[in-house]
């Protein structure tokens, strides 16, 4: 990957919000100033940087360098300290002052403030109250480079670096040290794969307890992308010990762990209560949200006036031509008497057959009727199938 150095001439645009910035650089031995970008929080001009990325061509501005990673070091010139006390770095010191503490200072500038801020004093226009100011600055100031080199150390992006920075602010380092797997929870785009090789930089061990936590909660967000709402204890367990190369015992306390902490539910499968299901907090509320909410439909009265078994299901055989199995039937008779009713089963099993019957029931009931679908696809399909006009859920809300 190339890598190039240079002095920080001039910050050309920065967004707050993530940290990217557009700047101009200067290389030794170039007449002309390379353009980087990237996501590169806390540089300031007159800065000497390292950077490590890629050459690409903009459309528009052409030439660019685009930033993987940078190391950031004082400057070493008069030119270049000015300029970097003047880049407003610094509440208390402004392009006028800045030159001033040059002058006083020389190349020793950055080690007066370091090391013997009162020192200060002896520039003209600086009191205590500035001089306190300067030294507030300078300490967060430095806080922030300590925290950006020390994550680039250990493998985090500049762009990550950043984000990291902006949510936890002095206690980056404290924190991505103590459990580095959290920031799969706490940083949106780093999730567990990108937080365990910072763990692995940082000497975690594989077989650790953090480590199988976070690990447990991405497989089971893996298996929510196939569909599964839950998981079986036992076929997890097996899982998480071979994705993660972990010890069953380390991935069992993991599981207690987790279910203590709320980030995960357990529920019976069977009577006995030897086979459990896992869920992921949010799943866990959403479906037991869901029962309660059809258990509530189910139990409230019926709006549905009551019809004749027999003749209902003899008439829409008629008036569609077709045979009901008795599983169809006893549907039909449970639709007309209930306020909700699931209906499952694979391709080929009935289910399109057995709606359009209990839709030309209640058409004849005089009930008015809504279809809805998840996408427009589907309910496309529904509406070719039965006749009637369905919509998306979204379009019926």
């Amino acid at each position: 990957m190339p890598i190039i150095f240079g002095l920080l001439e001039r910050i050309s645009y920065h967004n707050e919000e993530n940290d990217f910035v557009v700047a101009k650089l200067r290389e030794k031995e170039k007449k002309e100033l390379t353009t980087i970008v990237g996501n590169l929080s806390g540089i300031n001009p007159g800065e000497s940087l390292k950077l490590t990325g890629k050459w690409v061509q903009n459309k528009r501005f052409g030439e660019q360098f685009h930033v993987e990673t940078f190391e950031v070091t004082v400057p070493a010139t008069l030119l270049g300290i000015q300029k970097y006390l003047a880049s407003g770095l610094i509440k208390g010191i402004g392009s006028i002052m800045s030159e001033r503490i040059v002058e006083k200072f020389g190349l020793h500038t950055l080690e007066v403030i370091e090391k013997k801020p009162e020192r200060l004093s002896e520039v003209e226009g600086i009191g205590p109250k500035r001089i306190s100011m300067i030294i507030k600055a300078w300490v967060e100031h430095k806080e922030i480079k300590e925290i950006m080199i020390f994550l680039q150390g250990h493998g985090v992006s500049a762009a990550y670096s950043a984000k990291i920075y902006k949510q936890y602010g002095d206690q980056s380092i404290e924190i991505v040290r103590e459990n580095p797997y959290r920031l799969a929870h706490d940083i949106y785009g780093i999730g567990f794969i990108t937080a365990d090789k910072i763990a692995q930089n940082l000497g975690i061990d594989r077989n650790s307890l953090i480590r199988a936590k976070a690990g447990l909660i991405y497989i089971l967000n893996q298996l929510t992308e196939e569909g599964h709402v839950y998981y079986p204890e036992n076929q997890l367990i097996h899982k998480a010990k071979e994705i993660l190369s972990v010890d069953e015992e380390i991935v069992i306390q993991a599981v207690r762990e987790l279910t203590k902490e709320k980030e995960l539910f357990l529920e019976d499968l069977d009577p006995e209560g030897n086979l459990k299901a896992v869920y992921l907090a949010p799943f866990h509320v959403a479906e037991t949200g869901v029962a309660q909410m059809l258990m509530n439909l189910k139990e409230s009265p019926s709006n549905i006036r009551p019809i004749h078994p027999e003749k209902a299901i003899e008439w829409v055989q008629q008036k569609l031509n077709i045979e009901l199995a008795q599983r169809q039937e006893e549907a039909i008779l449970l639709a007309a008497s209930s306020k909700v009713l699931i209906i499952t089963g694979g391709p080929g099993t009935g289910k399109t057959t057995l709606i359009t019957a209990v839709l030309r029931i209640f058409q004849q009931l005089k009930l008015r009727i809504l279809l809805a679908a998840p996408t427009g696809r589907a309910a496309k399909r529904m509406n070719e199938a039965t006749g009637w006009e369905a919509k998306t859920i979204h379009r019926l809300l």
